[in-house]
């Protein structure tokens, strides 16, 4: 369920520039949206997991307060992310 380290440091490569880079926004969204589709699918096969469930509210909430900080300081940055993620239509 847990991401492994070559798929953490893939995702931080791909957004952030280079897998030491973890602690750019742009990484740590793209990290938190790969772990709220993995509990999202793990949800749907078990729906009374009402623990999980509060888990992927926070990291919805906290991937939402990380957008509104990219798209405070760096507009550009952030249209062009929610464009490679698909977030938003």
């Amino acid at each position: 369920m847990s991401l492994t380290t070559e798929k953490k440091a893939s995702i931080f490569t791909e957004f952030a520039g280079r897998a030491e880079n973890t602690g750019s926004i742009e990484g740590q969204i793209a990290l938190l949206t790969e772990r709220i589709g993995q509990i999202s699918k793990h949800l749907q096969e078990n729906k009374k997991d009402f623990s999980t469930h509060r888990g992927l509210m926070q990291l919805v909430g906290k991937r939402k307060s990380l957008l509104i900080y990219l798209q405070r300081h760096n507009l550009q940055g952030y249209r062009a992310l929610i464009e490679k993620l698909g977030l938003r239509k």
